[in-house]
């Protein structure tokens, strides 16, 4: 699984979209986002990381669920739940979960999109369609805006939606931004039916064959992402404070990976766009003007 990734400077070491816990976000937040954060990233390493095949992986996830399940129940019960492998991510976790009511249930959305990932590269099984994409993006992105905005106490049916809009977006921008380092590690995002629409065969998939059917393949992909976006960037008016122009840059940082991508000509399946530092007063010129 990835995290999108428009490569917002953050106080973290992986390359990452949302800028966790940063210095716009409100100070009391900052522990349960860094929470929610480290159970992801976490979580990801055992599906992406080291060498363990599908089933040692699988097995290690299951072992991750049951602390869950355990700092959960810990949570709803007061108590301090101790016996766990992972006690930097569950301790921390166990606090915003009591503190912050946090929903169960987004979390083990997280989790299901990982073993899913996991089973799907082990086989290297593609989506057969984009319907079927945007159900994994709902488990892997979405529950983490919603996470979000039930910290910041936004709970109206229309935000949420915008949420999903967005989050769905990131995760997209990141799966056309690094087609050339998926694809050789089995993973297929390219939605099988969408291929085929296009003419794209799987073998030029494989060999990563930039054909015109496959650029303009990559530039449907892109700009249905970036309608997401679109439709979703409207949330940044209804997050107050500093949180909104973190959001706004969120925003703004998966929109110029787009760029990026639009300038390549779509050919990201043997280039792998990302962002600089000079893309950073853009970025904030255009957040100032949402």
């Amino acid at each position: 699984m990835h995290a999108p990734s428009p490569d917002i400077p953050a106080p973290i070491t992986h390359y990452e979209n949302f800028p966790v816990a940063s210095w716009l976000c409100p100070a009391h937040l900052r522990a349960p986002i860094a929470a929610i954060y480290h159970f992801a990233r976490t979580a990801d390493d055992i599906a992406d990381e080291g060498d363990a095949n599908a089933e040692q992986r699988l097995d290690e996830l299951q072992v991750y669920r049951n602390d869950l399940d355990a700092s959960c129940a810990a949570a709803a019960g007061g108590v301090v739940q101790t016996s766990t492998r992972w006690p930097h991510v569950f301790g921390p976790l166990q606090v915003a979960l009591q503190s912050h009511q946090l929903p169960p249930q987004l979390l083990h959305d997280l989790l299901d999109a990982f073993v899913q990932d996991t089973r799907k590269s082990a086989t290297a099984e593609e989506y057969a369609t984009h319907d079927e994409l945007l159900d994994y993006c709902r488990m892997s992105a979405n529950p983490v805006g919603r996470l979000l905005l039930h910290l910041y106490g936004v709970t109206d049916a229309l935000a949420l939606q915008r949420s999903d809009a967005i989050c769905s977006a990131l995760q997209l921008i990141n799966f056309w931004q690094d087609l050339s380092v998926d694809i050789p590690r089995g993973r297929y995002y390219l939605p099988a039916d969408d291929c085929a629409r296009f003419g794209v065969p799987q073998a030029d998939i494989l060999a990563r064959r930039q054909t015109a059917n496959a650029t303009q393949l990559i530039a449907n992909c892109v700009a249905l992402a970036g309608s997401s976006m679109a439709f979703g960037s409207s949330l940044v008016h209804q997050i107050p404070g500093r949180a909104g122009w973190e959001l706004r840059l969120v925003v703004q940082g998966g929109l110029r990976i787009l760029d990026k991508i639009k300038g390549l000509g779509y050919a990201t399946l043997n280039q792998r766009p990302t962002l600089r530092w000079w893309d950073v007063p853009v970025m904030l010129w255009r957040a100032v003007w949402m």
